[in-house]
């Protein structure tokens, strides 16, 4: 019998991924309170809903090394949600330079928050996001143009923290890691704008 919180792990992950997801499910502790409400996004033509924060303990360390690869990249994934900062950071520098598209919106959406560490992780993890025909170029500008306005809110976001915590370190915008990041992400979508007929 499925439970709520496995409905949930399933449902933020493409549907080939179900069984990996449940024994994901399986292994981490219950949720201390209903996950925030999910965010939904395109991967490859598959809607999933990812949640906004989860509120689950880290599982023991012996957990991980019973699960395969693909398990502990949803695991990390997970974590990425996690209503405490630092979790989600160090989970996020687990996942941040993987080539899997369901990795994607996980990352993304933490370039859209308010930690500058995990700003700044996402800019470490991917220094090849703006260089054209490069494996991550390609997979964030395949999403970003599935998902604009997922995309939308993010710059919005990234903005708004900006101006409601590092103004005082960075007056200039352009100057602040969350604006570099997004530049190099405008940059991915660019790419996969059709060019205007010659």
């Amino acid at each position: 019998m499925q439970t709520p919180w496995t409905s949930t792990v399933t449902a933020a992950l493409p549907a080939h991924l179900a069984d990996d997801a449940r024994t994901v499910a399986g292994a981490m502790p219950g949720p201390r309170c209903t996950p925030g409400a999910p965010f939904a996004v395109d991967v490859l033509g598959e809607t999933v809903a990812i949640p906004h924060r989860i509120h689950t303990s880290e599982p023991p360390a012996v957990v991980l090394p019973q699960l395969t690869a693909t398990q502990r990249t949803i695991l990390h994934c997970l974590y990425s949600r996690h209503s405490d900062g630092l979790v989600r950071q160090r989970h996020l520098e687990e996942v941040v330079a993987s080539t899997e598209p369901w990795v994607v919106p996980f990352v993304l959406r933490l370039a859209g928050e308010y930690v500058l560490e995990i700003v700044s992780a996402i800019r470490t993890g991917l220094p090849d996001l703006a260089a054209a025909g490069s494996t991550h170029h390609d997979l964030y500008g395949e999403f970003i143009a599935r998902n604009p306005g997922f995309f939308a809110t993010t710059e919005r976001r990234v903005v708004s923290y900006w101006a409601c915590y590092h103004r005082w370190r960075y007056p200039e915008f352009a100057a602040y890691p969350g604006a570099l990041l997004l530049e190099a992400l405008r940059r991915t979508a660019l790419s996969r704008q059709p060019r205007p007929a010659a």
